[in-house]
């Protein structure tokens, strides 16, 4: 197969760390990127040090102009749907930056397009490539934790001076404040752990930041079957932090930190302990066993490896643009419930 042609719309933060991942490939080739603010994209193709690479002010002309096989959108909420409907429309596979747009109505309007049009739609849920978080989701299908009761997530940080003037404070182009920003991260992880939940009932106060939009989301989940994910997300953490749990009959998993300023990365394995014959738990304190992940943040490109996979394959990736919708479609029954201050059933959330 010939390397496939990407092009990046966005060149901020999230767009720099997909652009290197992708030069890094040698099956790919970033043939262009765009940023409407000119001046970020020709800083890119500086960094990158790659002058075969064109800059566009206009997405819109990048792919009317560039010949690809992949966009990467990695822009503000607000503009990623219409990237999005123009690659599909163009047969040009995706991956849109988490979450998939600002509610479930366009997220719904995105995988349309691209099962319409037969394009492969990847919401960017780096997290699920996490090595932590991928080995604890191996060992709960291997069954280590028998039968599981509960999840629960704590993944916040303390903003920046200002931060209530940066565009995530503004509602018409996140959609959503915290909740949408790093819940989304949690929400997904909740449904790839224990499945498809059918209740939310949450708050989302804004505590600190003087904004429109929420500085912090708690929210309970629960399946039909009773197991229930609790989480919290934050703005006003101040020191970085994440932690992501599951506990089961057998015992428990626990993600602590993600890299960098989030810490280092932990995955603990907890195992009650067993009577002789290993037929029933016993009381007392559980074993634990303690896996360190050093290293530089791989999930970047561990989630390009499936997407480009899933492509040759023809197949959905793991963290598609359905489980975006889905992610977004648990978000807004949350913000349904803080509204209404009652349960909101999760599948009746059709807007």
């Amino acid at each position: 197969m010939d390397k496939l042609r990407v092009g990046i719309v966005g060149c901020g933060l999230i767009g720099n760390k997909r652009a290197k991942v992708v030069m890094n490939d040698l099956l790919a080739e970033l043939r262009c990127v765009a940023d409407k603010n000119l001046a970020s994209a020709d800083d890119l193709i500086r960094e990158l040090d790659d002058r075969s690479i064109h800059a566009y002010s206009d997405w819109n002309e990048m792919l009317e102009k560039e010949s690809l096989d992949v966009v990467i959108a990695a822009t503000p909420n607000k503009y990623l749907k219409d990237i999005v409907l123009k690659a599909s429309a163009s047969k040009v596979h995706v991956l849109c930056e988490k979450p998939l747009g600002r509610n479930t109505l366009e997220s719904q309007e995105m995988v349309n397009s691209a099962s319409k049009n037969g394009v492969v739609l990847k919401t960017g849920f780096n997290h699920r490539y996490h090595p932590a978080i991928f080995k604890a989701h191996q060992l709960l299908e291997k069954g280590v934790l028998g039968k599981i009761y509960f999840a629960r997530c704590i993944y916040g940080h303390g903003g920046r001076p200002g931060y209530e003037s940066e565009w995530r404070a503004c509602k018409d182009v996140c959609g959503g404040g915290e909740l949408l920003d790093q819940g989304v991260h949690v929400v997904d992880l909740f449904r790839w752990f224990l499945g498809e939940f059918d209740e939310a009932f949450g708050f989302v106060p804004c505590f600190h930041w003087n904004m429109e939009v929420e500085d912090n989301a708690f929210a309970l989940f629960r399946t039909a079957t009773g197991q229930t994910a609790f989480m919290h997300t934050s703005w006003t953490q101040w020191k970085n932090r994440f932690t992501f749990e599951v506990f089961g009959e057998a015992g428990y998993l626990v993600i602590n930190g993600l890299g960098g300023s989030y810490g280092k990365e932990t995955l603990t394995i907890g195992k009650r302990p067993m009577n002789e014959v290993r037929t029933q738990y016993i009381g007392g304190v559980p074993e634990e066993e303690i896996i360190i992940f050093e290293g530089p943040d791989i999930s970047w490109d561990l989630e390009w490896k499936e997407f480009t996979a899933a492509i040759k394959e023809r197949r959905e990736p793991l963290g598609s643009g359905e489980d975006g919708l889905e992610a977004n479609r648990m978000i807004t029954a949350v913000y349904q419930s803080a509204a209404a201050n009652r349960p909101v059933k999760i599948s009746n959330i059709n807007e």
